[in-house]
């Protein structure tokens, strides 16, 4: 096939031969493949983290709180106003707070959710996250989450006792008043202190699994009334939960639910609930993006450097074309042509390299887990079970044309030199 004068001797420059400029060529298109490798893998990775971290919020969490500082204590008129506001789907009552578990010895310190599951499961669907027993919250029962029973060793069936801090400041008040008394009074302020700390033991009637860390290792489900006991609230609630028909315009509705609350009652999304994750994320996404981008251009270096040698070794050969007639692009072409070409593979290899990685990206972390003892990603910092992953082909375009530009460009310089030799003097000394 006949090739363009300027792409045949590029490529001709380019055949492997066993000098230093060879190897300087292989490094540079070595450092391209990794530079765009890693990238297509760190940013692909971080876009999955923050997709699977926004969809793990919104199945767990409602779309919109509505809570108050307190308690909420006429919620079933304000419950009624919310259900009545434009693009509100369904509600729900919940409590939620700190408590201390005990089974065999074992004491943790996780979250009660109480909940009414019938009304629950019109704002987050939690009977799909159920992966052994069932969603039975009748009676004193409790549905836990994998992590937290597999910390417990607590399986369908077995009683759990739930003692709760909500009585602390009654617990302190009756020992004060222990204090002060004797005879038939302390006796009878000991039994009422006794009725303040007395447990509430539950039965394990499921166990669910929603895949985000924290939520699986840190809260528990009990059936309404038995938060309201722990808590001492009688008939009033933390807080209401609300399901909107798009989870990314909950904003609008929060602004038109305010509008019946009462200071310190107050509402919010999703989005701002979760919000310092997600700006982490991002912000971590948009940091690592310019700095692995730097592993990019150091390989657009090395192929500047090799073809400054190039030029260097090829002055004679530079000044016999132009004394020949090739004229100045002819000459640019040449040796662009090389950078180009090394610039286009390093990035054809690394997005191949990187593409297969984001497939196996879990099957890798698992070897290196189990053979060399290296976890990547722990599940208690990430709070992911598996290495999330989203590629975006924006983004993929943007890192390879982005690559393939700076190693053009970086070419261009010292083709632009050798371009401009005088073929007199490139010949003088030959």
């Amino acid at each position: 096939m006949k090739l363009p004068f300027s792409l045949f001797l590029a490529l001709r420059y380019l055949k492997p031969k066993r000098t230093f400029v060879s190897i300087i060529t292989l490094v540079s298109v070595l450092g391209v493949t990794l530079g765009v490798t890693v990238l297509i893998l760190v940013i692909s990775v971080m876009t999955g983290f923050d997709r699977e971290l926004r969809q793990k919020a919104i199945d767990f969490d409602a779309h919109i709180l509505v809570g108050t500082e307190d308690v909420l204590r006429d919620w079933r008129d304000l419950t009624v106003k919310i259900r009545n506001t434009p693009g509100v789907v369904a509600t729900a009552p919940f409590i939620q707070g700190p408590v201390i578990v005990e089974y065999q010895n074992r004491r943790l310190a996780p979250m009660i959710r109480g909940i009414d599951p019938a009304e629950e499961e019109k704002v987050i669907p939690l009977q799909k996250f159920v992966k052994q027993g069932k969603l039975d919250l009748e009676g004193d029962s409790t549905v836990v989450g994998v992590e937290l029973a597999r910390k417990l060793m607590v399986t369908v069936g077995d009683k759990i006792i739930v003692y709760s801090p909500g009585n602390l400041g009654q617990i302190l008040d009756n020992i004060k008043k222990l204090e002060n008394k004797n005879g038939a009074e302390e006796k009878q302020a000991i039994d009422q202190l006794r009725e303040v700390v007395l447990p509430k033991e539950l039965t394990v009637t499921g166990i669910f699994e929603t895949g985000h860390y924290l939520h699986d290792s840190e809260f528990l489900l009990v059936p309404i009334y038995v938060g309201q006991e722990l808590y001492g609230l009688g008939d009033a609630l933390h807080g209401i939960t609300v399901r909107t028909d798009n989870p990314y315009g909950a904003a609008a509705v929060k602004s038109a639910i305010e509008q019946f609350l009462q200071p310190p009652e107050y509402a919010q999304t999703w989005i701002e609930m979760n919000n310092q994750y997600f700006e982490a994320v991002r912000l971590e996404r948009t940091v690592m993006f310019f700095l692995l981008f730097f592993i990019v251009v150091v390989a657009a270096f090395g192929i500047m450097n090799t073809l400054i040698t190039v030029t260097v070794q090829k002055t004679r050969e530079i000044g016999i074309m132009k004394a020949i007639g090739a004229n100045v692009w002819q000459i640019v072409w040449v040796f662009l042509g090389q950078g180009m070409v090394v610039g286009l593979f390093g990035t054809l290899t690394g997005l191949g390299l990187g593409m297969t990685l984001i497939r196996f990206r879990n099957e890798f972390s698992h070897w290196l887990a189990n053979t060399m003892h290296i976890e990547v990603f722990p599940r208690q910092i990430y709070q992911f079970s598996q290495i999330p992953a989203e590629v975006v082909p924006r983004d993929v375009a943007i890192i390879c044309v982005s690559a393939f530009v700076i190693c053009s460009f970086a070419a261009l310089i010292p083709a632009y030199f050798a371009a401009r030799l005088d073929p007199v003097k490139a010949l003088r000394y030959e």
